[in-house]
């Protein structure tokens, strides 16, 4: 049995490699081809692919096909799982400064 091991990486492993933010900032200014995320990197090509894949899957980026060409599309739609997480400490220390300032004021 020649069987492939699938693993679900979710978008805070994906982002949490320093190439793939790379990769994420360049297609959130252009959509480019794997060449062209390439050229900005010391990696080769397979190991942009690579980055690529994981970022695809995560849902971060799409790939679309124009002809022959295979561009890579940033989603930002991908990134609401981080920022719903984000967003719950937000409400956590907004409402402790609340409570702070409301201490504060109360002594003055």
């Amino acid at each position: 049995m020649n069987q492939k091991l699938h693993i679900v990486i979710d978008p805070f492993t994906a982002i949490a490699d320093p190439t793939r933010r790379q990769i994420i900032a360049l297609l959130a200014q252009q959509d480019r081809t794997v060449n062209e995320i390439a050229g900005g990197f010391g990696l080769t090509r397979p190991a942009i692919s690579k980055h690529l894949r994981v970022l695809r899957e995560t849902g971060l980026v799409i790939e679309r096909k124009e002809g022959r060409r295979h561009v890579q599309c940033f989603n930002g739609a991908g990134l609401a799982p981080l920022s719903d997480w984000v967003r719950t400490y937000e409400d956590f220390w907004d409402r402790k400064l609340a409570k702070l300032k409301s201490m504060v004021e109360a002594d003055q």
